[in-house]
């Protein structure tokens, strides 16, 4: 009974870990960028692919496959940020979901057109196979090695966006864009890196979810309500907030489909309730 609730708790926190991982970049664009991208599921979708087609195709080990999806994603949320985003900074929240879900979609047409509609499939490497014990509880590869990136990447992030000079830049181009102009910033650049990072993480995510979460054309319709949740339920244009909450739903979504299955499905959307009846601005809010 104990080992199966630890290995439940261990399951959910490595779940949890993963929605961080893709949902920070959305925390970032949306809480330091004000920008609603309901299309951050489909650059994780586009790192799921660029791992999958450099795997099976390319023979390109797992590992030098993450950088190159953390890449990709990065390099397209630049291009089209400089070509379409930029465009909507100033224009409401209804147009910005409009376009958004819009480029949700055609991401989903070219994704089947290009890969098919069927899962992919992907082939872990063998020392990221089975399961290792771990203070006496036996847990998945995995899972181990899916929180240790998200730790890494937390503490990086982190780092970044409160001790760095650029993180400074972010943080006085969000708050007074003339006031950050007229001190020298380049507060286009500033955005245009910002959401490049922000795309590249899901891109990251997307690629080291492909063994949890599967990976098809219609991946970004699927998950973006999850991604939305935990950006609404720990606060936008936070670190630690929507890490909390990617931890509690994602607890609470597997120990839910695990002890109740028949209404495991619907447990995160009824926590998601009351914790945003507890909390309505997140559990944690950004600091100016």
């Amino acid at each position: 009974m104990l080992a199966n609730l630890l290995g439940v708790l261990f399951d959910g926190i490595a779940y949890g870990s993963l929605l961080f991982l893709i949902s920070v970049g959305l925390s970032v664009t949306m809480g330091m960028m004000n920008f609603i991208n309901l299309a951050h599921g489909a650059f994780a979708m586009l790192g799921g692919y660029v791992c999958v087609s450099l795997l099976n195709r390319m023979g390109v080990p797992f590992l030098a496959t993450l950088p190159l999806a953390f890449l990709a994603a990065a390099m397209v949320g630049l291009v089209l940020e400089r070509s379409l985003y930029r465009r909507l900074y100033k224009a409401s929240h209804l147009d910005q979901v409009l376009f958004s879900i819009g480029l949700t979609f055609m991401a989903v047409a070219g994704a089947t057109w290009q890969w098919g509609p069927t899962q992919q499939p992907v082939v872990l490497p063998d020392w990221l196979r089975g399961q290792i014990s771990l203070l006496g509880l036996d847990v998945g590869a995995y899972r181990v090695f899916l929180i240790g990136v998200v730790v890494i990447v937390t503490l990086a992030l982190g780092l970044l966006i409160e001790r760095t000079r650029f993180g400074a830049q972010i943080r006085a181009s969000v708050d007074n864009q003339v006031a950050a102009a007229g001190l020298g910033i380049n507060v286009s650049r500033v955005f245009s890196l910002t959401f490049a990072l922000g795309s590249g993480l899901a891109g990251l995510g997307g690629g080291l979810g492909i063994d949890v979460l599967g990976l098809d054309p219609t991946f970004p319709v699927k998950y973006m309500v999850y991604f939305l949740l935990v950006v609404a339920v720990g606060g936008a244009g936070t670190i630690k907030g929507p890490l909390l909450a990617a931890i509690i739903l994602g607890v609470f979504d597997v120990a839910g489909k695990y002890y109740v299955p028949e209404i495991g499905a619907f447990v995160i959307y009824g926590l998601m309730v009351v914790l945003l009846i507890l909390f309505p601005a997140g559990l944690m809010r950004r600091r100016g």
